[in-house]
């Protein structure tokens, strides 16, 4: 008698992942792909990359007996209506409830003012995403995760909020919101069965990062590191990979830095 295979820690559960067509949004998305999971690839603007995401993972997955595996669709977090939207594409896509949203879009400003040379109108931008994103986001999968076990809201923060450093102003005060509304979503949804969590990494060598940043920069950030090197998207993806799963289900409003001892 043939020998099944064993269940996937997320086998067919649906997650979502915003600003997940690059940097560490789409490394979350492969691995919450890898563990079984069925995954919704939000884009903002460029849908070559999702879709380019999507066909990877529907690639990689051409054995399973349930496709599609993942479907990529187009929202701006900061709108209400897009975040709903994003719920009803991915129920529609795969025929269920969702179980687990991640929360990986986010704005910085690459020209690192100082707060008293920050524009008012980047700060609104920069707050429209990451902390009004981050809120209509905890809101609506509030209403539409599955209850009773297995649902799972990751938001994603930054060791800035612990760091402190200047010419991150608005950025890390976008942060901050995000983190003390974890802590007091994770109170309100007692009862549902639902985790709520930030993962908070440090300085992760993506597009974002280098953007405005000079070589010495870099190399400060580096020096910095006690493990002498930049994270990479792989080294936050199992960290949230974990949380989604079974296992983590005792991990429940918490901030996790991950950066490898930056902070």
């Amino acid at each position: 008698m043939a020998t099944p295979f064993p269940s996937l820690p997320l086998q067919d559960r649906v997650a979502i992942v915003t600003g997940s067509s690059r940097g560490i949004g789409r490394e979350i998305a492969l691995h919450l792909a890898s563990l079984g999971a069925r995954v919704l690839v939000n884009y903002t603007t460029n849908s070559s990359l999702a879709d380019s995401l999507a066909a990877q993972i529907n690639s990689d997955a051409a054995a399973a007996a349930v496709l599609p595996r993942a479907i990529a669709a187009r929202g701006d977090v900061s709108e209400p209506n897009d975040v709903k939207a994003l719920f009803d594409s991915a129920e529609q896509g795969f025929g269920s409830a969702v179980h687990i949203l991640v929360n990986s879009a986010g704005l910085l400003d690459s020209k690192y003012p100082t707060i008293a040379n920050t524009a008012v109108e980047d700060f609104d931008r920069i707050f429209s995403v990451n902390a009004r994103g981050s809120f209509l986001c905890c809101k609506e999968a509030t209403n539409r995760l599955k209850h009773g076990g297995g649902g799972r809201i990751i938001m994603l923060s930054s060791s800035l909020v612990g760091a402190l450093r200047p010419n991150f102003g608005a950025y890390t005060a976008s942060k901050a919101a995000v983190e003390a509304m974890i802590h007091i979503l994770a109170k309100e949804l007692k009862g549902t069965g639902i985790t709520a969590n930030c993962v908070a990494p440090g300085p992760i060598a993506t597009e974002m990062y280098y953007a405005g940043k000079t070589e010495e920069q870099v190399k400060a950030n580096i020096a910095e590191s006690p493990l002498s090197r930049l994270g990479e998207p792989k080294d936050v993806a199992p960290l949230v990979g974990f949380l989604a799963t079974d296992a983590g289900e005792w991990v429940n409003g918490q901030v996790i830095r991950v950066n490898g001892g930056y902070v």
